[in-house]
């Protein structure tokens, strides 16, 4: 490791907490409610793979691919095109993104049922008709099995490619993480979900059917979003490069990438530059992130966090 590489100014740090966070402080309130609301261990083991694949920075990468993946569905798509201002405010998008994801893996159960409930409200307001007449609502069944069928692929994929060792769970961990994220979409209403690596692959290929190309808007907004400082973007140009890699076969044709199999010496370097990229970053920003903190707080298990009272 070069030193010079690691150390990346306080602020550089800050600046990233509160683009995914959507907060100046890196702390928003729902970051604190892991740290305050409830007690126990919530949804997911402290020790198991949910914890261990969401705290790590290859979720970066997967939120890419998951987010292609996710667009090759049509009426999935228009809900987010119709119904979001991601073209305005696509960090606000991220940060609302992020906050699912965080406190449904960190938080107490109470929270974690609470968020549920605040997201499937939200899903209840999108609904509408594609130009074709067929109608979409976000809280259909199969609609939200699909985004959750490619944001588990996507993440899988990512720490697999690009994340930290996992060798202490074992080699069956892929499918305990298929298995146990699959609660969080069971509470917003998904149903006939996989509980295997095999069973995911399986039900993406299904969907092949509906699926449509990703439009070419929505292609260009994924791999330069913009807004970005010329750091911020040289950062996400590693990791979109990285997201292309990895996009299920089934999808990647769809979405004009070379997604993931088959990789030649030239794409293997790729995911090595963007796997180091991310192990510097960790170094940098430290250990975990602040809602694990909050979260390992929260249950006893580290100190408490700055922000605490």
């Amino acid at each position: 490791m070069i030193p010079a590489l690691t150390a990346i100014p306080e602020q550089a740090r800050s600046a990233f907490r509160a683009r995914v966070s959507g907060d100046p402080t890196g702390a928003p309130d729902w970051v604190r409610d892991i740290a305050l609301v409830g007690g126990g261990e919530g949804w997911f083991d402290p020790d198991g793979v949910v914890w261990r694949v969401h705290g790590d920075l290859s979720t970066l990468v997967g939120g890419v691919a998951a987010l292609t993946g996710q667009a090759a569905h049509p009426l999935a798509v228009l809900g987010v095109q119709r119904h979001s201002a991601y073209r305005e405010d696509p960090w606000a998008r991220l940060a609302g993104t992020a906050r699912w994801l965080v406190v449904s893996t960190f938080g107490s159960a109470e929270l974690a049922e609470r968020e549920s409930a605040r997201v499937r409200g939200l899903h209840r307001k999108v609904r509408g008709t594609h130009p074709d007449g067929r109608a979409y609502a976000a809280g259909d069944p199969e609609l939200l099995r699909w985004v959750h069928l490619a944001f588990t692929d996507a993440f899988l994929a990512a720490q697999l490619a690009v994340g930290r060792d996992m060798a202490r769970f074992g080699p069956r961990w892929p499918d305990a993480y298929v298995a146990d994220w699959a609660r969080s979409a069971r509470a917003l209403g998904a149903t006939d979900l996989p509980t295997s690596q095999a069973e995911l692959a399986e039900a993406i290929a299904a969907c092949a059917p509906v699926l449509e190309p990703v439009p070419d808007e929505l292609r260009a907004f994924l791999s330069a979003p913009p807004g970005l400082s010329r750091p911020e973007a040289l950062f996400y140009d590693g990791l979109a490069g990285g997201a292309a890699l990895l996009v299920s076969p089934t999808i990647a044709p769809l979405a004009d990438v070379r997604g993931r199999g088959g990789h030649g010496v030239r794409e293997r370097a790729r995911l090595g530059l963007t796997r180091t990229q991310l192990r510097v970053f960790q170094v940098a920003l430290g250990p975990r992130s602040p809602s694990e903190d909050a979260a390992r707080w929260r249950l006893g298990r580290g100190p408490a966090p700055s922000w605490v009272a």
